[in-house]
């Protein structure tokens, strides 16, 4: 059975690597590189800037008859919170629904949960959402409608994960576009709350089914990939076509509750920086309000982690309102989900959201309080929000330096190893910018246009590979207008989709040409520091005792096109690192550079390195390093030297 619900798209026929590929022609403002097609925004709801504190109430099955509804309509208005999120539908209907398969709680009774928590919030004069969750279902739907189930590789119907009970449903089919559609406007219908929330409604990993099948060739013209190879065509295709689905399916459910309710609006839980599967430019241009769903550390995560997401968000959500949606429990992979954080582990995360413009936003899972040592710290948290609420909101950055992050780097150049190729480039810059207290913002890098970015005096590229010809041209524009580029490894070396280029796209600027080598792991090499040569260099501040420090992991082989006036650190290359006795130099001296420096007349600067030193001190955290990269940025920004 095929679904209604598909688009034959028009194929075009290109060339890549020298194959000649056909691929889909798809919504221009999903090709990397390409001008979006322009986008009508949905009205923005009325109420959707007031709203400074968040409270999500997340139900489970059996909280109906147990859970304590005054106490939690008195928290919300101890907080000062503007704002809920409470459970609807989906996997579990916390109102007796009249619709076919959807699932009531086998605790709901004669009640209606979802309705009593509406009309209490309400009263109290907050605004509403409901959150429904499409991803799981029971075995009554598989046995009526199989075709709404996820699909694997190999054929089977997916089971959950977590509750083997339950069936995986597949998102780009009927089941989210025409049950869950149904389920949104029986809920708009009955309460005309201000807006749905839709939590895990973009799938649960590549679905198979039929309806897939059928969708994605009619669209593009071939089968579902089988490699995750980003330069193989059906997975190039896929990674497109998907995100197109999934940008219907959106504008779908809003459409629909608009008609209900025409102050409303639909908000989905997606977005966030390079490693995020949905183009965070058209994120930017159909989202009112987004909430960055960054829970709470995982692990070693560093502490500014929080606040990254609000810079990434910002970059293309601008003076939308962001909410920072924390938990009030561990994020582990071991899913304590009844658990409870000490109160300094809250206070860093939250705060840091906040300083970085998000409004918080507090997760609870389950209405019964298994553990209740939470509830002072958010309360005080929320207080404090209240009292100076009006230094929280129209605030504009004052930041004269930005940090790139590219979506279309992490699809078709880093694929599956997208973390280690590129997002630790860019952690590496973060933490560095964080310890040498430099302000600066985040860029996205489908909007270099001088309108995003001309506040900006310095942009850095950690190894932003996949730049297509407009997006190097706007940093050609950029540099003539006097702002100046940090780049570093393989930036510009790859075209938009993630095809290498014979040499930089930004050779020119770099004023260094790629001779087709690249070395690495190197082990046991150095950088050379030329005191002598370039002596009190700014890029040697606090390294004015260091005659050499630690190379990188990985290094370009380039060599210059231009002269360049100073070249203060040389490479220092590999040397054996056992038998201890073999331990020394071959070379002590090279005229390789370690990084190259150039200013044009236009007074914009350009430093490019051709090593992967925003990864390795990411790995590493070594000084050395540190130190090196924050005399870059300030050299780069700052004439004064």
């Amino acid at each position: 059975m095929k679904s209604p619900h598909t688009r034959r798209q028009f194929l075009k026929t290109t060339t890549v690597a020298g194959v000649a590929m056909t691929l889909p022609q798809f919504r221009p403002g999903l090709l990397p590189g390409a001008e979006a097609l322009p986008v009508s925004p949905p009205l923005t709801p009325s109420w959707i800037d007031r709203p400074m504190r968040w409270a999500q109430l997340t139900l489970v099955e059996d909280d109906p008859g147990k859970f304590d509804l005054a106490f939690w309509l008195d928290y919300f208005k101890r907080t000062h919170s503007d704002a809920v999120c409470l459970s609807g539908g989906g996997c579990v209907a916390y109102y007796p629904t009249q619709i076919p398969f959807h699932h009531r709680s086998a605790w709901l009774g004669d009640h209606d949960v979802l309705g009593d928590l509406v009309s209490g919030c309400r009263k109290l004069g907050l605004a509403v959402l409901v959150r429904t969750d499409p991803h799981a279902t029971y075995d009554d739907v598989h046995a009526a409608h199989s075709d709404w189930i996820a699909v694997d590789a190999q054929g089977n119907p997916r089971r959950h994960w977590a509750s083997p009970e339950m069936w995986v449903t597949c998102a780009l089919g009927p089941y989210n576009f025409e049950f869950m559609t149904e389920v949104k406007k029986e809920i708009m219908s009955r309460y005309r709350v201000d807006g749905i929330f839709i939590n895990r409604w973009d799938g649960s990993g590549e679905c198979y089914c039929e309806h897939c099948q059928a969708n994605f060739k009619d669209a593009s013209g071939f089968e579902l990939p089988r490699t995750d190879n980003p330069q193989d065509p059906a997975r190039r295709a896929y990674i497109l076509w998907r995100q197109q689905r999934l940008f219907d399916l959106w504008q779908l459910w809003d459409r629909e509750v608009r008609k209900i309710n025409p102050d409303s609006c639909v908000i989905p839980n997606t977005g966030g920086g390079a490693l995020s599967s949905l183009d965070m430019r058209q994120i930017g241009e159909l989202a009112p309000m987004l909430a960055a769903d960054r829970q709470a550390r995982r692990g070693v995560t560093a502490p500014w982690a929080n606040g990254k997401n609000g810079k990434e968000y910002r970059a293309t959500m601008g003076r939308k309102p962001i909410a920072g949606l924390f938990s009030v429990g561990l994020e582990e992979p071991y899913r304590w989900k009844d658990s409870v954080q000490n109160d300094a582990e809250i206070r860093i995360w939250v705060l840091d959201g906040i300083a970085n413009g998000m409004r918080p936003w507090f997760s609870k899972f389950s209405g019964v309080l298994h553990d209740p040592r939470w509830l002072k710290g958010v309360e005080e948290i929320y207080g404090w929000t209240d009292k100076f609420k009006r230094y929280l909101r129209h605030e504009t950055p004052l930041a004269r330096v930005a940090l790139v992050y590219s979506q279309q780097t992490a699809w078709f150049y880093g694929g599956n190893h997208a973390t280690a190729k590129v997002e630790d480039h860019t952690l590496g810059w973060y933490q560095a910018l964080v310890e040498a207290r430099i302000p600066f913002e985040m860029a996205h890098d489908r909007l270099l246009d001088p309108a995003h970015v001309e506040q900006f005096k310095t942009l850095i590229l950690p190894n932003i590979a996949a730049l297509g010809d407009a997006q190097c041209e706007q940093l050609r524009t950029f540099v003539k207008n006097g702002g100046s580029l940090i780049a570093t490894y393989e930036t510009s070396l790859y075209d938009e989709w993630g095809v290498r280029r014979k040499d930089f796209g930004l050779a020119d600027l770099f004023g260094v040409m790629w001779n087709g080598s690249i070395e690495g792991p190197m082990q046991n090499s150095y950088l050379r520091l030329k005191h002598e040569a370039v002596p009190h260099h700014p890029l040697f501040k606090g390294l004015e005792d260091a005659p050499r420090i630690v190379n990188g992991v990985s290094r370009l082989e380039v060599e210059p096109r231009d002269t360049f006036a100073q070249v203060p650190i040389t490479l220092i290359p590999s040397y054996p690192d056992l038998p201890m006795e073999k331990v020394f130099p071959r070379q002590f001296k090279t005229d390789i550079a370690g990084v190259y420096l150039r200013e044009f007349s236009s007074a914009g600067r350009v430093v490019y390195f051709p090593w992967d030193i925003d990864r390795t001190f990411w790995e590493v955290l070594n000084v050395d390093h540190f130190k090196l990269l924050r005399n870059t940025v300030e050299w780069a920004t700052c004439k004064s030297d």
